[in-house]
């Protein structure tokens, strides 16, 4: 994921597109459409998600960042850069994806952008709040790798529910799922790896192995859950 880790997973709009005529994009074709009420997410419901995603994966990244851990993706990106450079995490987060969000409203359009950016401007507003709420944590690095990537896939996973992500590697992740069938867990998976491998330069080589550990946690939660046909909400 990202500062502390990053991920993906499920089948979003987009494949509105291929799919048949009546059908819902995330509904097997031999399946009977369902009426927009039985399948749609209302505002509330998705205002209520967002939040929820957002403060599952920015928590997460808490305790992965109070670990002394790394991981992959955007996040991977600008936690590494929070150990080097003096900025807040949340500051450096929010600058990182900033590019991934033109790529977002070129690829997935203004509902799916907006969102996403309303995801990231929350997480990086959540990542200052926590260390204000809880204070300075020594966390063991097993617990604090593996709780932490567990609630960010967590977080990931509602996200995707409600046609929003963390931006960076996620769009990419999605856009390849949607375009060429390639898993997007699997595709965040070996993105995460690479930024993870790269943090050898600041991190030890121990807890490099446990993050790349813990990367691939979260991604599992995305590709074993986030699948298409497996979830009718929108």
């Amino acid at each position: 994921m990202s500062t502390p880790t990053e991920a993906t997973a499920a089948a979003t709009a987009a494949a509105a597109s291929t799919a048949a005529p009546g059908t819902h994009p995330e509904e097997p074709t031999a399946g009977r459409s369902l009426p927009p009420s039985a399948v749609r997410h209302s505002v509330v419901e998705d205002v209520l998600g967002i939040l929820t995603g957002t403060f599952a994966a920015s928590l997460g990244l808490f305790l992965l960042k109070s670990s002394g851990a790394v991981t992959g993706g955007t996040a991977g990106l600008a936690l590494l850069l929070s150990y080097s450079v003096a900025l807040p995490f949340g500051v450096i987060f929010f600058a990182v994806n900033l590019p991934f969000f033109a790529l977002a409203v070129w690829k997935k359009g203004w509902n799916f952008a907006l969102r996403t950016g309303a995801a990231i401007t929350l997480v990086s507003v959540m990542a200052s709040l926590h260390p204000a709420a809880l204070g300075s944590l020594h966390l063991d690095p097993v617990y604090g790798v593996m709780g932490g990537n567990l609630l960010a896939g967590v977080g990931l996973l509602i996200l995707f529910r409600h046609q929003s992500s963390l931006g960076g590697f996620n769009i990419l992740a999605l856009l390849l799922q949607e375009k060429l069938n390639w898993r997007a867990g699997y595709v965040q998976m070996v993105l995460d790896v690479a930024i993870v491998l790269a943090s050898l330069v600041l991190v030890s080589p121990l807890l490099v192995l446990l993050s790349a550990a813990g990367a691939t946690l979260l991604n599992l939660i995305l590709a074993l859950n986030h699948r298409p046909g497996r979830y009718l909400g929108r």
